[in-house]
């Protein structure tokens, strides 16, 4: 492992107390064998095909959404898709069983529409199980992303196995390889997802079973020890060893009549709160107004932390323009007006289009760097929605060992490397010299790939929610009209027994 201290990690041990607590911003905490963070697609995808290969017993994938016709080698012109992939290997291991849970309407939003509720050819093998998931209230999704190998290893992060995930971290304004299964090219995307084995890989089995049973009543035991070693990416260093991690929820509060889970929005504010000089934030959203009052008091304090913010600028549809757009640039504006010490920078990510101009990088990563001490990667985004009506899943990493502080502050500069079309290594020396990730910012902030400032007029315009925001981005279920939720997915059920038997 390349680890980097700076002058600043060594003198300066984390003060304040733990960032993870049992019951309250965790589900459950576990010490974990290995970590590594896996940036962009095809990091991602190329270890879970390692891994896949790997697996014994047990394949869980969950996801938002799923597409067997993608590869997750796209620049090997052999490479199988993934639904074959999973076919070939039920058929050379006797005893795998491959179980896929996908929320009900992402094939719907993705554009797969019914052709995914149908039989297909990759899918057809008693050992291989795929059920969609509608079990959740109106307007709600499944928003987790996780994979569990053999309750051994397990991916947990931002990226769904599915189409318009995968880019390269060169993030090129086109890439040949950068198509959907249709050839249909998509723009540069950055992601995040992180490697877990041991312990808390079984933690995750768990969470993919509970959900199971729900679903279709089927009690699945946990994987029996397996023998060998632990499914591992090949030739990849693990960041961290024997540390501490933790699993932290979202669930609809009291639907039908569970309790729910509000872990992972509680973990997000102690994290705030835990910074004593640098919060790095990657989210997709940026539009939870509870959020922006704890960054705001953090702003205010005079030996409060810095605060880097690197969020998606272009909105898609007239929700996201209208609702999520709009409440992104009143959120910045309010933080803007209490930045009374210079301590706050929101950011998009471009790339050269090679015609002069350029074009954003699309940062759908879920991503929180607390100092040196606690990285948190999962699917919870900085919205409304992500707090208390989604289903959501993140993964966090808190450490105390010079060692730990280490790779976490080497994660966090290799991440803002990338934005900035930098070297780790440049970055490493500018912030060991001034201790600042802003400092770091304006001084390397000079490529063609590099951040740019939101234009958001810090003086004129509103500083609250828009009106409607409780609708279109909600913090819970609609309860009045909790049974159209079920009748919706009965509705649709029918439709497509109707149509494929």
């Amino acid at each position: 492992m390349d680890v980097t201290a700076t002058a600043f990690s060594q003198k300066q041990a984390p003060q304040s107390g733990p960032i993870i607590k049992l019951g309250r911003t965790a589900w459950r905490r576990a010490r974990a064998d290995k970590v590594s963070i896996l940036v962009d697609g095809a990091d991602y995808f190329r270890r879970l095909d390692q891994v896949l290969r790997q697996a014994q017993k047990s394949v869980f994938i969950v996801g938002w959404d799923f597409n067997p016709d993608i590869k997750l080698r796209p620049d090997d012109p052999h490479c199988a898709t993934l639904g074959e992939l999973l076919r070939h290997l039920v058929e050379t291991k006797p005893e795998l069983e491959v179980r896929l849970l996908v929320w009900g309407m992402g094939p719907v939003y993705s554009g797969k529409s019914l052709k995914m509720f149908g039989k297909m050819e990759w899918s057809d093998h008693p050992r291989i199980s795929l059920k969609f998931d509608f079990d959740h209230p109106l307007r709600a999704s499944h928003h987790q992303k996780i994979v569990v190998i053999d309750d051994r290893t397990a991916f947990v992060g931002g990226m769904d196995l599915t189409a318009r995930r995968w880019d390269d971290r060169r993030h090129l304004a086109d890439n040949p390889l950068r198509v959907s299964p249709d050839g249909t090219p998509y723009g540069a995307v950055h992601d995040v997802q992180a490697v877990v084995a041991g312990p808390p890989a079984r933690l995750a089995g768990d969470i993919a079973r509970g959900r199971w049973k729900r679903l279709t009543k089927q009690d699945l035991q946990p994987v029996e020890a397996t023998s060998g070693d632990t499914p591992w990416p090949e030739d990849l260093q693990p960041a961290l060893t024997d540390c501490n991690t933790a699993l932290a929820l979202t669930e609809a509060w009291r639907w039908k009549g569970r309790r729910g889970h509000r872990e992972a929005i509680r973990l997000t504010h102690a994290a705030l709160r835990a910074a004593e000089h640098h919060l790095y934030i990657e989210s997709q959203y940026l539009a939870s107004f509870g959020v922006a009052r704890t960054l705001a008091r953090r702003l205010k304090a005079r030996r409060g932390p810095e605060i880097i913010v690197i969020v998606t600028r272009e909105s898609h549809g007239f929700l996201e323009q209208a609702m999520m757009g709009q409440n992104r640039n009143r959120l910045i504006r309010r933080l803007k007006r209490v930045d009374r010490h210079g301590r706050l920078r929101v950011c998009y990510a471009v790339t050269p289009d090679g015609k002069g101009g350029e074009k954003e990088v699309i940062v759908h990563s879920k991503v929180i760097v607390v100092d040196d001490r606690f990285i948190r990667v999962g699917s919870s985004n900085l919205n409304n929605r992500s707090e208390g009506l989604d289903t959501e899943c993140d993964l966090a990493v808190e450490t105390a060992t010079s060692e730990g502080r280490g790779a976490i502050e080497t994660i966090r500069n290799d991440l803002l490397a990338e934005h900035l079309g930098a070297a780790p290594s440049d970055v490493a020396q500018v912030f060991a010299e001034t201790g600042s990730l802003i400092a770091v910012i304006d001084r390397l902030n000079v490529n063609p790939r590099g951040l740019r400032p939101f234009d958001v007029d810090a003086e004129e315009g509103d500083t609250d929610s828009l009106v409607g925001t409780g609708i279109f981005d909600p913090k819970q279920p609609f309860w009045p009209i909790r049974p159209m939720a079920t009748l919706v997915r009965r509705s649709f059920g029918r439709l497509s027994r109707r149509l494929f038997g």
